[in-house]
């Protein structure tokens, strides 16, 4: 970890279609994190649906008025003023209307150090980031709304992380490995390899992997895959040439897929906008 003063690292700052967005041009305190600063100047309003991704977000908001989080299976939609969304949220989507807000990307292995709680325990849903942090959030909040500048706002989130991290249980290096091979492979791997990469059962594997990360490792291996498979199709890849450079069997395999993390078709998820900027 890295130190240095609260606002020290300079900041690239843009306006498109009505948002202004900030991003830091230094690495952060603590490795696995990026984060960007979103500010609704033209109020445009936020529309946005979550993704599964293989990254915990983070949205901590400072403006006056509170996002509204909508979810499946008939519940209520929820105001909230910060939220952090698990591996594998869910239908899920986002509103709000200007909307001011840092965005912070956090792997599995900074989530694990930042959060507070098991991955697992966020239990595939968007959750009220006060729910997680409690005082210290608010705090933040209230930090981040007296902030004049991106570059002050992103140097205080990054301070706040790496206090956060400072001190806490460290990831098991077994299960950091399984998870990086993951992520190098693109999700094609087998549990049983995994298993014997790191000297442990499969049962093991799969207890430890769980807990730490929030997935089982067949499910993270499916979420990266997806992941490279959403990528490819939101450039313009067709479905068919998506399935094959990703790894899927077949068509059908990479529409099943898609339909089982998303809640939408392949050709949907296509033209689907994911993000306020």
């Amino acid at each position: 970890m890295r130190s240095h003063q609260v606002g020290s690292a300079p900041v690239h700052r843009e306006v498109e279609n009505g948002w202004e967005v900030a991003v830091p041009l230094a690495g952060m305190a603590l490795d696995g994190v990026r984060m960007a600063g979103f500010h609704d100047r033209g109020a445009v309003g936020l529309d946005m649906r979550v993704l599964p991704q293989p990254a915990v977000i983070v949205v901590i908001g400072f403006g006056d008025d509170p996002m509204t989080v909508e979810s499946g299976g008939g519940h209520r939609p929820r105001p909230l003023r910060s939220l952090a969304a698990s591996l594998s949220p869910g239908p899920a989507r986002i509103r709000g209307e200007r909307v001011e807000c840092v965005e912070v990307c956090l792997s599995p292995r900074a989530a694990y150090a930042v959060l507070g709680v098991s991955p697992r325990e966020l239990d595939g849903a968007v959750t009220g980031l006060e729910d997680l942090w409690g005082r210290p959030e608010r705090c933040l909040r209230e930090r981040l709304a007296d902030a004049v500048t991106w570059r002050e706002r992103l140097g205080l989130v990054d301070e706040f992380l790496a206090r956060r991290a400072a001190g806490a249980p460290s990831m098991a290096p077994e299960v950091a490995a399984v998870w990086d091979t993951i992520v190098a492979r693109r999700g094609r791997v087998r549990v049983d390899d995994l298993a014997a990469s790191c000297g442990w059962s499969r049962k093991r594997l799969w207890s430890r992997f769980s807990a730490q990360i929030g997935l089982t490792p067949k499910r993270a291996a499916m979420l990266v895959r997806f992941d490279h498979a959403a990528r490819a199709l939101r450039t313009g890849a067709s479905i068919s040439d998506a399935a094959l450079a990703c790894g899927y069997a077949d068509q059908p395999h990479l529409h099943r897929d898609v339909l089982a993390l998303a809640g939408c078709t392949p050709g949907a998820l296509a033209g689907m906008a994911t993000s306020a900027g």
